[in-house]
């Protein structure tokens, strides 16, 4: 992989911001790889993303840092810094349902997905298998319906302790109580089989099918303490007819779950993704 500093940015909008941006870089002898930036016109408000070249710059990331926070400061600037040589850390966590969570343990065997896995977290110990053929750490942490407090404590301690970057929830059939939701905010990552905000809860297929819909989808977002209602990250559908009954809503929609998933995942790692508000800039 080419060693790269990523730049992400986000602040009022005004004329001359990539060019003061491209200066602070350039003139310290930087090559800008690749740069995309979006204009909100609605809220005034400006996204941008910068890969540089890390070998092209004199110094380090720290320095670069440094020579971008006057800038940052005159123009109230959200500013990140990440080294690409650094890979995310990401917790899995799943149930019963597999397709999800073995389609982003091949993607990262295969080195699709750039990032660390140190371990995968269930409610059930169904997938311990699957898991630990990849050479990755289970941990079955049983959510008591009666109690699930202690559950979720012990959830929060493997996510700390891991050191965990983000954390994707490749369908697990839990509901992250609020404090977790509000610690890992824009860190915790959701895949609902169902076109949000469309057939939100429990057996959206069933409720599709009811309707008689022509497309079946399924949408990537970030977990908030609002059920469902997160910053969609990456959305995608599948056509369907009235011939499809359920359980062929629930075939199609497994192979759109995952592919919106790990798209979704990809651009995260990526560091492509802006919040905004409950919106989001996805930059390709």
């Amino acid at each position: 992989m080419n060693h790269t500093y990523r730049l992400i940015l986000d602040c009022p909008d005004r004329v001359g911001i990539v060019t003061r941006v491209g200066e602070v870089i350039t003139s310290n002898g930087g090559w800008i790889s690749e740069a995309a930036h979006h204009s909100d016109q609605e809220s005034n408000w400006f996204f941008s993303r910068f890969e540089i070249q890390a070998d092209s710059l004199p110094f380090g990331i720290d320095e670069l840092q440094a020579k971008l926070d006057p800038l940052a400061k005159e123009c109230s600037m959200n500013i990140r810094l990440v080294d690409n040589h650094q890979p995310k850390r990401v917790i899995l966590m799943a149930s019963k349902g597999s397709h999800c969570l073995s389609d982003l343990l091949d993607r990262w065997k295969s080195g699709d997905l750039h990032c660390d896995i140190p371990c995968v977290i269930s409610n059930h110990d169904d997938m311990r298998g699957l898991v630990e053929w990849y050479g990755i750490p289970f941990h079955h942490v049983v959510i008591d319906k009666e109690d699930k407090a202690p559950g979720f404590a012990q959830v929060e301690a493997l996510v700390d302790e891991y050191n965990a970057d983000c954390v994707v929830l490749a369908r697990y059939m839990q509901i992250l109580p609020q404090a977790l939701c509000e610690k890992y905010r824009h860190q915790v990552i959701n895949i609902h089989h169902s076109f949000l905000p469309s057939f939100i809860g429990a057996k959206p297929y069933h409720q599709a099918s009811r309707r008689g819909v022509k497309l079946i989808g399924a949408t990537c977002h970030y977990v908030t303490e609002q059920l469902d209602e997160g910053p969609i990250i990456d959305q995608d559908v599948a056509r369907v007819t009235h011939s499809d009954n359920v359980e062929d809503l629930v075939r199609l929609g497994k192979d759109v779950e995952k592919t919106v998933l790990a798209r979704g995942l990809r651009a995260h790692l990526e560091d492509r993704i802006l919040v905004h508000g409950n919106k989001t800039v996805v930059f390709n």
